[in-house]
């Protein structure tokens, strides 16, 4: 893959190696991706472990950030970030600027896109790419758990995020520290219908799931 950089696979906990494969993360936070995104003409919510803060009103660490768009608004993004912020697209373990036609397609299993100034400079945003529109979002990795795009989003002090729920059963299948420390500390604040969907979407995609006898 001409222009990539590759590399052995990494697990996406290993913030470390992470950063001595691929270089350091400045510290970036909501405010900052309601800047980067202010004019921009597509849906973006942020995600990850903002997201979980964002519910919670627990302060928890945080490598990088997180904003989210559907998967079929990159070529949108990137017209926004031209001239501004370079795009690589992080995919299974190896790394390619886009540098192309805006309307090239990436690949299907491409998750994410890091963004950043230059060669030089630290990445600055972790953009995750969901399989939504403006009608439904399906979760990637089981096509069966789905929701109205409008149910999976909620608004806090003028930004939209991720609704908690949805985040958790992203973290689910990997169990690290960090995403049981988000699950204690959203279960007792979850209404009655997010505890409900989460144990319906973890006995449907990852059946026999550790959270779902305490959901």
């Amino acid at each position: 893959m001409a222009g990539a950089i590759d590399s052995p696979p990494v697990r996406a906990d290993d913030h470390d190696e992470i950063v001595r494969l691929y270089g350091p993360w400045r510290d970036r936070g909501p405010s900052d991706v309601a800047d980067l995104l202010a004019d921009y003409p597509g849906v973006w919510w942020i995600a990850g472990g903002w997201a979980i803060e964002a519910f919670s009103g627990v302060r928890r660490p945080h490598g990088d950030i997180d904003p989210s768009i559907p998967r079929a608004d990159v070529p949108l993004l990137r017209r926004h970030l031209a001239g501004w912020l370079d795009v690589w697209a992080a995919d299974q373990g190896a790394l390619r600027p886009l540098t192309g036609d805006p309307d090239e397609p990436i690949s299907a299993t491409c998750g994410n896109l890091w963004l950043r100034p230059g060669g030089a400079q630290p990445w600055e945003y972790d953009v995750i790419l969901m399989t939504a529109d403006d009608a439904t979002w399906t979760y990637k990795r089981d096509a069966r758990v789905s929701l109205p795009t409008a149910d999976i989003l909620w608004r806090t002090g003028g930004l939209t995020y991720l609704r908690p729920e949805v985040q958790l059963l992203h973290k689910a299948p990997g169990l690290r520290p960090k995403d049981q420390d988000d699950f204690d500390v959203c279960l007792p604040l979850l209404e009655e219908r997010a505890r409900h969907w989460l144990r319906g979407a973890l006995d449907l995609a990852h059946p026999g799931h550790p959270w779902g006898e305490r959901l």
